[in-house]
């Protein structure tokens, strides 16, 4: 084959994985100690992701089996790469993919060592997700400063030790958002209201205990509709929404605060897989996968956040492993096969559900969220006669449901849905 870049010096591997979060780390790790050659990238210049400015405990309780911070989770990877020695480089920006068949993969990336190109027979695409920001959820006013997005707060808070502000109001209730009101709290600055489009809180119910725990209002069935200041955020304009979430004429009303902080959730990182023809699913904005990881391009694996917004890094780093182990197997395969795909598909109050399809040749989890919450519920499979009784459902919380193979392996096809038991 020609050489893309003639003048770029050139890497070859049997693994490249994009992303040196826990989900990149992760899937690292277990390349390499499945015997393959593996290569990490990461544009940060220290590995972890966003896993080294999380500081609050909550981490591993699943995957390492003991409560942990952020940083300490990132940690406990890392020095595994280590051990292991896994080649990485930090600093590498990926500037593009391309696929030129089903065992030759190419990853241009830049880095201060200079421009190079990767010859691999895979790539475990584990690059995370974006924030959205102010102008995707229609906030209009003044163009000043004062206005973060979550991960950019934590950041200034976290690695930079700046407190953003003094007087806050925070768009979401999601854990990031939640987590976030509590450590501007414990810093000494005033968190004026939660603001939360939806009717129930976004986060799960122990961060929400965080806004009684500090005396923070929460405004659900509220939106932020503008900004207003003179160089800096003064007031920010809210108003009540039906249940159709159309603004209630009259209900507006200002809160003064000098800082607005965006937690309105995230979106899978994915456009560079887009480019190379992986299909999208919309519910999740990840790619659709199989019980492999695997994407509509053969050999191009993808895991964490950008393949569903996850709850917990636990199961970031439990799918970067399944990553790579779906990319030996393809690797050992020749990149070819051939076999019935069982289709999963969503029913009944179910907004999402990964992987997509299942090859009935292994136990799998499934990772699915509501669309509303619901208690006293039954997640069903009707083509298995899976049956699991629910206390309580809520779209900021995942379920995660592990089938056995023999459960599947005849199933033509799998509808999962959350009734009323």
């Amino acid at each position: 084959m020609m050489k893309p870049f003639p003048e770029v010096p050139m890497l070859s591997y049997d693994v490249v994985v994009i992303g040196g979060g826990p989900a990149g780390m992760a899937s690292a790790i277990k390349a390499k100690e499945l015997g393959l050659k593996v290569l990490l990238l990461d544009e940060n210049d220290y590995l972890g992701g966003i896993l080294p400015q999380c500081i609050h405990p909550g981490f591993g309780i699943h995957y390492f089996k003991e409560e942990l911070t952020g940083p300490e989770f990132a940690s406990r990877l890392a020095k595994r790469l280590v051990e292991l020695g896994v080649e990485y480089r930090t600093s590498a920006r990926v500037l593009e993919i391309r696929n030129y068949s089903d065992l030759e993969k190419f990853v241009l990336f830049t880095s201060p060592a200079g421009i190079y190109g990767v010859w691999a027979k895979a790539i475990i695409y584990a690059a995370g997700a974006r924030e959205r920001h102010a102008f995707e959820i229609g906030i209009v006013g003044d163009r000043v400063s004062g206005i973060y997005t979550a991960g950019e707060a934590q950041t200034l808070m976290d690695i930079y030790g700046v407190l953003p502000g003094k007087g806050i109001v925070i768009v979401g209730s999601g854990d990031v958002g939640l987590i976030m009101a509590r450590r501007f709290s414990l810093e000494g600055a005033k968190v004026k209201a939660v603001i939360e489009l939806m009717p129930y809180p976004g986060g799960l119910a122990r961060n929400v205990m965080i806004l009684r725990d500090f005396n923070i209002p929460l405004y659900l069935s509220h939106k932020v509709v503008e900004v207003r200041g003179k160089g800096r955020v003064e007031r920010v304009k809210v108003v009540k929404v039906d249940k159709n979430l159309k603004e209630i004429p009259g209900s507006e009303f200002w809160i003064e605060a000098d800082t607005l902080v965006i937690s309105a959730g995230l979106v899978p990182a994915v456009k560079k897989l887009k480019k190379i023809g992986v299909e999208i699913d919309p519910a999740t904005a990840g790619p659709v996968v199989n019980d492999r990881l695997e994407t509509s391009v053969p050999g191009i694996f993808v895991a964490g956040n950008s393949l569903v917004i996850n709850d917990l890094v636990d199961y970031v780093a439990e799918q970067g492993e399944l990553a790579a182990e779906g990319a030996k197997e393809f690797i050992e395969n020749s990149g070819t096969e051939s076999r019935k795909w069982i289709k999963v598909e969503r029913g009944e109050n179910v907004r999402l559900v990964v992987p997509h399809y299942l090859s009935g040749e292994r136990d799998v989890y499934l990772y699915l969220r509501v669309l509303k919450p619901m208690e006293d519920v039954e997640l069903r499979i009707p083509e298995i006669g899976k049956r699991l009784k629910l206390l309580v459902v809520k779209p900021a919380e995942m379920i995660r449901l592990k089938l056995k193979a023999e459960e599947i392996r005849n199933a033509e096809k799998l509808t999962v849905e959350v009734t009323g038991a």
